[in-house]
């Protein structure tokens, strides 16, 4: 199998575990057990860090139920061949040729040692959720008690660092609107989440060189990461505003819709996490959350979405070729013709994939309990894709067909079109150099 088809079969197989879990373990469910279809959803759901939920987390589940949930997310979060990898490494084994291939992605940031950067994915997962949780832990203490506040702060900074947004609570943040600090502390934690473990371990770097007096260069992919995460979340949170003002955050006091817009604007970007009911969302800012939800987080994250370098990218490619450039350039250093052309290729499968799925999804419906609600369906496809878990409240309404369409496309989008793509490629050996003759096409 190639790394590809390796990466995929490991989501697989820990989607199958988990639904075979969820079918017949003991002690799961405080009443009736989730039926087959329910159950293989939830476990998809859980694995791929998406949220979307046909059964109430809090009162459907027992805390074993809800413990054995927040393993599937962390697993899935993390990713499967994260820990074969770390395991590997604990025995002392050389990472062969094969593995070595699956550390390709670091091609963009040379000095980052692979072995050193899987040790440091799962240090830096776990001292930053604990982190979380007992900063949650304190927010939540005095309003729901100390003993009823210990397992939701670790659910939640669990799930709120894998951008899986699952909830213990029945109204996921919605209580929590006026409480500042635990939305604050949510979003900190959805943002290094999405942000990228090879981003994380550069700052980690770069704050040993400063500490070190030694010069550090971020790469130019942390830098794309950063400005336009900063960007899409700050151009998110005017934009909230303005659209929500009077409508979803009309009852909200002006520091509170602030702060609350902000959170939109965060927990679009595939944490599923929601604050405000979109049912009571106006279009304009649910068509913005669909737009949000379609970037995504960055690379080498929990996040699901295009990325925010492919849509970098993308911005980048078009501005170069509006001013007459042939090279993609940022930051005084250009970029490579193939990086773009993924970019592109990545952006136009995820189009076809997400557009297929919204007709195929609100068709399935229109047959089930007939039209008229095609911005309820395109908003849940989008958020099953781009592994977001948001909801304008139709989920559990979906017919046992529409389940299993938003079934797949959770799984199509946390594997990625472009791993799905290669899985299904054979490579062949020995293929020569060559081409077709060039012949031009009309554009525009």
């Amino acid at each position: 199998m190639t790394p590809p088809q390796l990466f995929v079969a490991s989501f697989i197989i820990l989607i199958v575990l988990g639904w075979a879990g969820l079918m017949w373990l003991p002690g799961v469910y405080t009443q009736t057990p989730l039926s087959a279809t329910d159950a293989l959803f939830t476990a998809t759901s859980a694995v791929c860090v998406t949220g979307l939920a046909v059964a109430n987390t809090s009162a459907d589940f027992t805390w074993f139920g809800q413990f054995y949930l927040l393993v599937l997310i962390q697993i899935g979060g993390l990713g499967m061949l994260t820990f074969t990898s770390l395991i590997l490494i604990a025995l002392g084994r050389r990472l062969s040729l094969r593995e070595e291939e699956l550390s390709s992605t670091l091609d963009s940031t040379p000095h980052i040692n692979a072995r050193q950067l899987l040790r440091d994915v799962v240090r830096f997962t776990f001292a930053i959720e604990a982190v979380g949780a007992v900063l949650l832990f304190a927010c939540w203490a005095p309003e729901i008690g100390v003993v009823n506040a210990f397992w939701p702060a670790i659910f939640h900074s669990v799930s709120a660092f894998c951008n899986a947004g699952f909830s213990t609570f029945p109204n996921s943040m919605m209580e929590f609107q006026h409480n500042w600090p635990s939305l604050l502390v949510i979003m900190a934690l959805i943002i290094a989440g999405g942000i990228g473990f090879l981003t994380i371990e550069e700052f980690y770097q770069r704050y040993q060189a400063r500490q070190a007096q030694k010069l550090f260069r971020l790469s130019i992919h942390s830098r794309l990461v950063v400005i336009t995460s900063l960007v899409l979340t700050l151009g998110g949170w005017a934009l909230f505003s303005v659209f929500e003002w009077n409508a979803s955050l009309v009852d909200l006091n002006v520091p509170d819709k602030l702060v609350n817009a902000l959170f939109m604007s965060v927990t679009a970007r595939t944490a599923g996490f929601n604050s405000i009911d979109y049912q009571h969302a106006s279009d304009s800012g649910n068509y913005l959350t669909i737009l949000l939800m379609t970037v995504g987080g960055s690379p080498g994250s929990t996040a699901g979405g295009i990325k925010t370098t492919s849509f970098a990218l993308l911005v980048l490619l078009a501005w170069s070729r509006l001013r007459g450039h042939e090279t993609t350039s940022f930051a005084g250093r250009s970029l490579r013709e193939e990086t773009t052309d993924r970019a592109i290729g990545l952006f136009v499968i995820a189009a076809g994939i997400v557009v297929a799925g919204v007709f195929t999804l609100n068709a399935l419906e229109h047959f089930h309990s007939g039209g008229g609600r095609f911005l309820h369906w395109m908003f849940e496809a989008v958020s099953a894709f781009n592994t977001v878990g948001l909801s304008m409240g139709v989920t559990t309404e979906m017919s046992p067909a529409g389940r299993w369409m938003t079934t797949l496309l959770m799984f199509l989008g946390r594997v990625g079109p472009l791993t799905i793509t290669a899985a299904l490629t054979t490579r062949r050996a020995g293929t020569s150099g060559f081409r077709f003759a060039y012949e031009d096409v009309m554009v525009g």
